[in-house]
């Protein structure tokens, strides 16, 4: 039995499945519960410790990176997931040279109070942007913008995921499909990533002659995103109203980002909708934790997640060792469609 089946039915990633076997104490009491209930019923016994794969001692330098999660609360575990999937990138290589540790802020006007403390080479941004004078005071400290929420007059290096062909991506697969009238739907119009895949996607859908609604929720504009599923959920219930109401029809759905997908098909269903007649959707975002715990298998675009942290990893590292290296730099990673049903890994 692979790590991958495992993590597929506790529903958990596999580098959690990995940190379960090796490292017990840093996994979430349930989720670890499930994990050992699974390799119970199908006695899996993980290999000895000499024989498992993971990270190993190494001669070279190793960078000391920190993980900068803008506007979030410590006590929220759900941030782990950069470590959970470095460790499933180390675990199968082992040219990430990096020591990783999560710092927080509770705004972007702060920075984490323990940034100096930690010595740090380089620094992961991740979150909602960082103030101006924040980033003045990052000055000396290399540094590169992840994938969210990046304002386009943001002055530092990026890494990000490619949003213009992920919009066109998804309208491409819905004319595939046959659908003549199609919508995308999201609960966060300020989104930055969600303005771009929505943008490139009604663009692209009045390329291909397709009657194209454009669905969005409330702006939001005093939460932090790290924050809102509670909020973006209680919107399905109008979404699909507003849904219903258009004219003609649309068929073919665009969810740019999943984190609302599954209240989002429960209020489908709720007025009488079904995928298998009424609606075809694609997400824009593939995460298993959510993929498999929605009610039907739709299409996904993977952005490719893994490949991403490895980009911008490198690129941090590059940057520290080259500190006198002016310019901006930005790194975009292409996202690939996983058809209806298919069941791929997050990884390149």
């Amino acid at each position: 039995m692979l790590l991958t089946d495992i993590a597929r039915k506790a529903r958990v990633s596999p580098a959690t499945v990995s940190r379960a076997i090796n490292q017990p104490h840093l996994v979430a009491p349930e989720s670890l519960a499930r994990i050992r209930e699974v390799m119970r019923q199908h006695n899996y016994v993980p290999a000895p410790l000499n024989r498992r794969r993971g990270p190993k001692p190494q001669t070279t330098d190793r960078h000391h990176i920190g993980v900068w999660f803008v506007g979030a609360k410590a006590s929220d575990s759900s941030h782990n997931w950069f470590q959970d999937h470095l460790l499933q990138l180390q675990s199968g290589d082992t040219h990430s040279r990096a020591e990783v540790r999560v710092l927080y802020s509770n705004s972007p006007n702060e920075l984490p109070r323990n940034l100096t403390s930690e010595r740090l080479d380089g620094l992961v941004i991740q979150g909602m942007e960082p103030s101006a004078d924040c980033v003045a005071k990052l000055r000396e400290v290399p540094h590169v913008w992840f994938m969210t929420r990046r304002s386009l007059d943001y002055p530092g290096d990026y890494v990000e995921p490619n949003n213009v062909e992920n919009g066109r991506m998804a309208a491409d697969y819905l004319k595939s499909r046959g659908h003549k009238s199609v919508a995308v739907v999201s609960t966060d119009p300020g989104y930055s990533a969600v303005v771009s895949r929505t943008e490139a996607f009604v663009a692209r859908a009045a390329e291909l002659g397709l009657k194209v609604s454009n669905l969005v929720g409330r702006a939001k504009t005093a939460v932090s995103y790290l924050e809102i599923a509670p909020i973006i959920h209680a919107e399905s219930g109008a979404l699909v109203r507003r849904l219903l109401d258009t004219a003609p029809h649309a068929t073919g759905l665009y969810l740019p980002v999943d984190h609302f997908c599954g209240s989002f098909f429960r209020a489908l269903r709720e007025a009488g909708k079904s995928p298998d007649g009424d609606f075809e959707a694609i997400l824009g975002n593939y995460n298993p934790v959510i993929y498999h715990n929605l009610d039907h298998s739709p299409a996904a675009i993977d952005i490719n997640l893994q490949t991403l942290i490895r980009k911008v990893l490198d690129h941090l590292i590059w940057r520290i060792e080259n500190p006198g290296v002016m310019g901006r730099i930005g790194i975009t990673v292409s996202p690939r469609l996983l058809s209806r049903g298919e069941m791929a890994p997050t990884g390149p």
